[in-house]
């Protein structure tokens, strides 16, 4: 430091700017790097969303194919005598 008043002023000041560019280099990396990860986070959640999608999809046609199969074994139950008459 200087022996002069002002010198150290402006030399404490520069030490504190240093210290706050220093800071915000960090916090923009930090920043990019935040970004970077939302746009990941943001691609695989949709997958997922798509996944579930076409996984209810699926589970409304098994539900579909039971459903007429149920119907199919009623009706051969009747033909073959197996089930009681519809009490309707």
């Amino acid at each position: 430091m200087s022996d002069n008043p002002n010198g150290q002023v402006l030399d404490f000041l520069r030490d504190q700017f240093a210290r706050v560019h220093m800071k915000l280099d960090r916090l923009a990396d930090d920043v990019t790097n935040l970004a970077d990860d939302v746009t990941n986070l943001k691609v695989r959640v949709s997958a997922i969303e798509a996944d579930l999608g076409h996984l209810r999809i699926g589970i409304a046609e098994v539900n579909n194919r039971l459903d007429r199969l149920d119907g199919r074994v009623s009706l051969i139950e009747r033909r073959l005598d197996l089930a009681d008459a519809p009490t309707h």
